[in-house]
């Protein structure tokens, strides 16, 4: 009988798996993350460590608090945005549908849906900074921080670059690592040297182990580059 139970237990593990992966978009993602910060509300956002709380779905950022000034957009300034650490076009472009019509045309492929609404690539932004990131490449070229009001990120927009602050570096590092290994994406040689440096200089940190943790409850898969630093 014990041994009955444990086999229903599992199959009903895998059909619940099986059934996330079929229905992961972007949208089922960001009401799995809404939840997951809600229930961890001392967490900041990624780029600028502020504070930021939801009414529903809607989140909203306290400036205040963190020293943030908005550089042109202070509506978008105000509200949480879902941030790809790796952008949708570096996975994208590696599939027909974004060849045949871009982002728009892959919203049909179910391919795509998974990749845009994987947990472990989404994180919290402030919209502005977000916007800015745009698909540039993560990279260290200034010291001088002064965009974004007391917002240790920065961004190069004639170079299209984007400086991350420290504390996220190691997180980018173990997130495009999955990303290449699970999606089979290309990195540069100069992506693949960057990140292996972050992930060595930046290990994890609590929060980012207990995230990865909560994900795999959800998504039914761990990154096993947060595991392996973690355990």
């Amino acid at each position: 009988m014990e041994f009955l139970k444990k086999i229903t237990i599992i199959t009903f593990c895998l059909i619940s798996t099986a059934t996330f992966a079929s229905q992961q978009n972007f949208n089922t993602a960001k009401t799995h993350l809404v939840k997951i910060y809600k229930e961890n509300p001392e967490q900041t956002t990624f780029y600028c460590g502020c504070e930021f709380s939801f009414d529903g779905k809607k989140g909203s950022v306290d400036f205040s608090k963190c020293g943030y000034t908005p550089r042109k957009n202070e509506q978008r300034a105000s509200r949480i945005e879902w941030e790809h650490v790796m952008p949708a076009e570096n996975f994208g472009r590696h599939l027909q549908c974004w060849r045949d019509g871009g982002r728009k045309e892959c919203k049909k492929d179910a391919t795509f849906n998974a990749m845009e609404g994987d947990l472990h690539n989404l994180q919290p932004a402030i919209g502005e900074v977000n916007g800015d990131r745009s698909n540039y490449r993560y990279s260290q070229f200034t010291k001088e921080f002064t965009q974004y009001g007391q917002c240790q990120s920065a961004v190069d927009f004639k170079n299209r670059k984007f400086q991350p602050r420290d504390e996220i570096r190691g997180m980018i590092a173990r997130t495009y690592f999955y990303m290449r290994d699970t999606y089979n994406i290309n990195l540069s040689d100069s992506e693949n040297k960057l990140m292996t440096a972050w992930n060595k200089m930046y290990p994890p940190e609590k929060w980012e182990c207990d995230r990865n943790r909560q994900i795999e409850k959800i998504q039914g898969n761990d990154n096993k580059f947060v595991t392996e630093k973690c355990n």
